[in-house]
């Protein structure tokens, strides 16, 4: 029997065909999208870096979120600024803090919101780093107390989820300890569980007011040159109690995505982060590429390998256009 050749072309030269036979798919539910959260009242500040991404007052950000429901991005996780900073990132557990006070807001406002919050001092020491500083390094120990004072605070306010990226060693036993001794066993962890020290953190840097003031964080968080110490960040992770592995950055990382997805079960996220989202768009603004197409296949491949969740700024636009609103 001679079988007929098989041509691909026959199902690629019709749209309906293409759509059928598709093998990745995006879905605005599947994104996460960030908020930066500033003090005061009726403040929206535009982000140099980061077009069409603004810092906004917490009375403000129910409107975002509630533009972000209605596109079907049904998760949200924040990042604040807070007014004051000092040596410990005491801000970051205060009763009242930036997020805590933005976390009743929202959950008051939208109570459907999945709200999820970034778990780290880095926002919130005035040196700049994720943790205490002792002896002019950043003391593993020392900050794991305030990291989970930081989730249980954040789970109080109404969270429905923490996200340690901080990348200090144990800090998601210590939060899921802190989090069950007090009654909130059912708040899940999203841990960032591979943070690379990557160059492509610099917009966020501007945006949440971040950056050392000394040194770098190239000492708790991964070498862009290592793989295999991924697998075993992750599993200390998911040992630890972690529900959901993050990868950061996506898309200088996208084999770390799928060895994570090959050798674990949990659902994987992945944070398409400030200088990938800067880059599509500077060079869209400059007519240099295709900023739609762009984004879009930045966002497939992310998915492709093997993402469940992705964190990513163009949620909004993204989602925007898989309705045909954009």
């Amino acid at each position: 029997m001679v079988f007929p050749e098989y041509r691909p072309r026959r199902l690629r030269q019709n749209q309906t065909f293409r759509s059928l036979i598709r093998e990745t798919r995006l879905n605005p539910e599947s994104f996460i999208y960030p908020l930066f959260v500033i003090p005061g009242k009726k403040r929206r500040e535009e982000i140099p870096s980061m077009p069409g991404i603004p810092r906004l007052s917490v009375d403000l950000l129910a409107a975002e979120a509630k533009e972000c429901l209605a596109l079907g991005v049904n998760s949200v996780i924040l990042f604040g600024l807070p007014e004051k900073k000092d040596g410990v990132g005491s801000g970051a557990h205060a009763k009242n803090g930036i997020i805590q006070t933005a976390i009743r807001e929202l959950k008051n406002r939208l109570p459907e919101l999945l709200v999820i919050t970034d778990v780290c001092l880095c926002e919130y020491t005035d040196h700049g780093h994720c943790g205490c500083i002792i002896d002019e390094r950043v003391d593993n120990d020392a900050t794991l107390e305030i990291l989970a004072k930081t989730a249980l605070s954040h789970a109080q306010a109404g969270a429905d989820m923490v996200a340690p990226s901080d990348m200090m060693d144990g800090r998601v036993a210590e939060i899921r300890t802190a989090l069950d001794e007090n009654s909130f066993e059912s708040v899940p962890i999203m841990s960032y569980a591979v943070k690379y020290a990557s160059a492509f953190y610099g917009p966020f840097r501007e945006a949440a007011d971040c950056a050392p003031s000394f040194g770098d964080r190239a000492g708790y968080q991964m070498d862009p040159a290592n793989s295999r110490e991924a697998l075993r960040e992750a599993t200390l992770d998911v040992d630890e109690g972690a529900d959901i592995l993050m990868v950061k950055p996506a898309l200088a990382y996208l084999d770390i995505i799928a060895r994570l997805r090959d050798e674990f079960d949990l659902p994987v996220a992945a944070y398409q982060v400030s200088g990938e989202y800067a880059m599509i768009k500077a060079a869209a603004e400059r007519g240099w590429i295709d900023g739609e197409r762009v984004m879009a296949e930045s966002l497939l491949a992310i998915r492709r390998a093997g993402a469940d969740i992705i964190v990513t700024y163009f949620a909004k636009e993204m989602a925007r256009l898989l309705r045909g609103r954009g």
